[in-house]
């Protein structure tokens, strides 16, 4: 991928259930003056978790990182213990909400149908929805599309151009995700992207966002960045440490040889 003004490269990341409100202060003064140089080039992102939401408003105001939650609900008020509201979201100046983590899924039975509903919340309040959608097994290309293709009609389907403008898909194989795995090879990461990217523009959406997820780091990100189609990276657990975030948001993106869909088939 190559940085045009019209599609910035954008790098996230979300803590999940790590980094207590303290140690988000922390994490968020050592990362400012590190990540702050790159927002002249890239977009940047925090989701801390709920309680923390508070102390990335204080510790980045003023600059272009953008922060936001982890999860919304569905519903925009009511009686729904434990759960957190678009407007909720808004009033604590949050630009993203990501929806429809594999976690999410599979703790907490989100299925594509709430995963829509969650993501047109999230519209509703002006966030920019950051969906999630992967294959669950490592495998070929083809049933690994079959299954997202799957998933972006279920959450997507139905949206207009407009709204999926302002969609980001973090495409994140769960077989990728968690503590000894490993992230997707090159040419699966590409095949995917471009698939999704395909998927998107034939919808409308002129620029589409499309991020990748799962076991990103420092060793990995110049080449996944170097893929055809892939529009940025979502860093878990590697970012918790606040100066390997910003090695990797640091990248190093124009010129990269590119790994495309061709040198899959060669």
């Amino acid at each position: 991928m190559t940085a045009t003004p019209d599609r910035r490269p954008m790098i996230g990341t979300s803590w999940k259930m790590n980094i207590t409100v303290s140690g988000a202060a922390a994490w968020l003064a050592a990362a400012r003056p590190l990540l702050e140089p790159l927002t002249a080039e890239r977009d940047l992102f925090v989701l801390p978790s709920f309680p923390a939401i508070h102390v990335a408003r204080t510790a980045l105001a003023g600059s272009a990182i953008g922060w936001g939650g982890q999860d919304l609900h569905q519903d925009d008020a009511g009686a729904h213990t434990g759960d957190i509201s678009g407007s909720m979201l808004a009033d604590l100046g949050c630009r993203y909400a990501e929806i429809g983590h594999s976690e999410r899924r599979r703790d907490h039975g989100e299925t594509d149908a709430i995963v829509g509903a969650k993501v047109r919340a999230a519209l509703r309040w002006d966030l920019t929805p950051i969906v999630c959608v992967g294959e669950r097994d490592a495998g070929a290309v083809e049933p690994a599309w079959a299954m997202v293709e799957a998933q972006l009609e279920g959450a997507l389907g139905g949206l207009g151009p407009t709204e999926l403008e302002r969609v980001v898909v973090a495409y994140e194989p769960v077989w990728a995700i968690g503590e000894g795995a490993a992230a997707a090879d090159p040419s699966h990461v590409a095949a995917l992207h471009v698939a999704i990217d395909a998927w998107l523009t034939a919808r409308g959406a002129a620029i589409p966002r499309v991020l990748y997820g799962g076991s990103v780091d420092e060793r990995n990100a110049a080449q996944l960045l170097a893929c055809d189609g892939v529009g940025g990276l979502f860093v878990g657990r590697a970012a918790l440490d606040p100066r390997r975030f910003a090695a990797i948001a640091a990248t190093p993106i124009a010129g990269s040889p590119r790994v495309t869909t061709l040198e899959r088939s060669a």
